[in-house]
């Protein structure tokens, strides 16, 4: 007991000493050493240190040899602090400065990095996907064979899968609302909706791995549209739903959806023939 309380003691002891030590070092006018130090807590880890001190320096060294470091190692200090939006601003802050200078392809590479860390769930506002996907596209262009080529292309595959993800839930939504008619108040239906979202979907994303999902939310849609439909449409939206579900077997014939075509293939047929 007596020994993890002196190990408590000494460790407290440190903290208050390093403490002190910070407190003197950023009140000091010496830039510098104040410098200097900011490098070791970089070092050591101690980001939001580094940056307390960086964010003054770098005005104080700009014009100075230690000028794209300073600017560089802020925004660096900043990514592994975890604050992304303050680090992609810092990031493109040295890239707009410096655009030949010591860190310029490493800063074009985070700039999307630490947009790509602070994209949401594909549920919410994608604003910073499309931001991390030009950022990433920007980067490949102006170095295309950089060593990070390969993480960008991987990051830029995955951020698009995201942005598909988003028009997928947005289109099963619409499909899952179906008849609700208050959700059309301007005209139209869900289901239309859906059929609109996953074509333009599809037609943005032409290599998209969820094709097929697609597809089967406009054959799905197409059928319960056929349904609804008042009398002078539903003979026409009923041929629109067989063409569409011969259309998906023919390029899906093992898919999880084939009893629903072919079941919804005999309902058009019943309808079509009379």
């Amino acid at each position: 007991m007596k020994k993890n309380l002196f190990i408590l003691v000494c460790a407290l002891a440190l903290m208050s000493s390093c403490a002190t030590e910070f407190n003197r070092v950023y009140k000091s006018g010496d830039y510098d050493y104040k410098y200097e130090f900011a490098k070791q807590c970089f070092a050591e880890g101690k980001f939001t240190q580094a940056i307390s001190l960086l964010q003054e320096l770098v005005t104080i060294q700009k014009g100075t040899d230690n000028a794209q470091e300073c600017l560089y190692m802020l925004a660096m200090a900043e990514y592994c602090d975890r604050d992304y939006e303050s680090a992609s601003a810092t990031f493109r802050k040295y890239y707009s400065s410096y655009p030949k200078g010591l860190y310029a392809e490493q800063a074009s590479f985070y700039i999307g990095q630490s947009l790509y860390e602070s994209t949401p769930e594909p549920r919410l506002d994608q604003s910073p996907t499309v931001g991390a996907i030009n950022a990433y596209q920007q980067f490949l262009d102006f170095y295309p064979d950089s060593k990070l080529r390969s993480t960008a292309q991987h990051r830029l595959f995955e951020l698009q899968d995201k942005l598909v993800m988003k028009e997928y839930l947005s289109a099963k939504l619409y499909y899952n609302l179906g008849g609700y008619f208050l959700n059309c108040l301007g005209g139209g239906s869900n289901y239309e909706a859906c059929i609109v979202t996953s074509q333009n979907a599809l037609n943005a994303y032409p290599y998209s791995n969820m094709r097929e999902s697609f597809a089967a939310l406009i054959m799905k849609s197409k059928f319960k549209l056929a349904e609804q439909s008042v009398e002078e449409k539903r003979l026409d939206r009923y041929r629109d739903a067989e063409d569409e579900c011969y259309g998906f077997l023919n390029e899906y014939p093992d898919s999880k959806e084939r009893e629903t075509a072919e079941k919804y293939i005999a309902k058009c047929k019943a309808f079509t023939k009379n």
